[in-house]
């Protein structure tokens, strides 16, 4: 039996804060001015809503990354500790800002320019064993928005499972659209890849997931492509399935949606429970989601997404 851990995951990342513009009729064009109706500024960053909303849902989570001494910063922070998150772990710098996501969004779909700030500055030996050693699983999200990181990232993978841990990436969108990362070298590493699907094929350099999973699955373990209102499908070594997406009728924003994704599938996973619950809990987390602002706003605690999980099981 494994000795309990301080933590159920350890999750490194990127950290920022989101403003979000919404309710825009028309797209944006240079030299030209629009309106949005609303806005909110909120807790952003792929890593962050993941590690919130995972607390949220009962797990034990602790955050390792990068931030200024700034008023973004005080937001980062106050959100994450009210959710139950652990930010002993985060290292603040002085000279460097914290990282901002200006978000357009436009129901499913948004567009984002961010400024990485200090999440630029992480490196591979400011994750030591002394903080890996205290979770049970590590999860990584953006890597290509972490340029110290980058280079290092199977090296990080690789100390986690020589020390135990399970493990799980999400990259989420290369900014420079390159891809150059040895996936070959980082794959057998992670027990849980969790791409979306536009991430997916170019990463794989494929035109579907099913031809992007051949090209992979001798290095890879389990593989699960989110495919928005498609659903999302897993690959292993033993089996495949899909898992229908919950449609809601009504919906907020999708920001963080595959970050919640995330949360729902890990926080099963970290228990045991059969992938196909995972996918399940996922798919829910996700929907959930959509029936807040920003990637935080529908997980506020324990009763809401128990609510709110309850309302679209019963609308199926």
């Amino acid at each position: 039996m494994k000795p309990n851990k301080k933590y159920d995951v350890l999750v490194v990342g990127e950290l920022n804060v989101d403003l979000i513009l919404y309710d825009i009729k028309k797209n944006i064009s240079l030299g030209k001015e629009i309106f949005a109706k609303d806005m909110v500024l909120t807790l952003g960053s792929s890593s962050a809503i993941l590690a919130n909303n995972l607390s949220i849902w009962g797990a034990k989570v602790a955050f390792l990354g990068k931030i200024g001494k700034d008023v973004f910063s005080k937001i980062v922070l106050q959100t994450l500790q009210k959710s139950n998150v652990s930010t002993e772990h985060i290292i603040i710098s002085e000279n460097s800002k914290t990282g901002a996501t200006i978000a357009l969004s436009y129901g499913n779909e948004r567009a984002m320019v961010t400024y990485p700030g200090a999440m630029s500055e992480l490196f591979e030996k400011d994750i030591t064993d002394k903080v890996l050693t205290q979770a049970k699983h590590l999860h990584i999200s953006s890597i290509f928005m972490q340029e110290a990181l980058l280079n290092d990232v199977a090296k990080l993978y690789h100390r986690a499972k020589k020390l135990g841990l399970t493990t799980s990436l999400d990259t989420q969108w290369d900014p420079f659209e390159k891809w150059n990362v040895n996936f070959k070298e980082i794959l057998p590493f992670v027990d849980v890849f969790l791409p979306n699907k536009e991430e997916f094929l170019e990463i794989t350099q494929t035109q579907t997931i099913y031809e992007g999973y051949q090209k992979i699955k001798d290095y890879s373990n389990i593989v699960v492509v989110k495919d928005s209102t498609n659903g999302s499908y897993l690959f292993s070594k033993n089996f495949e399935i899909h898992q229908p997406a919950f449609v809601m009728d009504t919906i907020i924003d999708a920001i963080g949606a595959g970050d919640s994704y995330n949360a729902g599938f890990l926080k099963e996973f970290i228990i045991g429970s059969d992938l196909k619950t995972c996918m399940m809990e996922g798919t829910l987390s996700g929907a959930i989601n959509t029936q807040g602002k920003g990637g935080t706003g529908a997980f506020k605690n324990k009763e809401k997404v128990e609510t709110l999980k309850k309302k679209i099981l019963n609308e199926r």
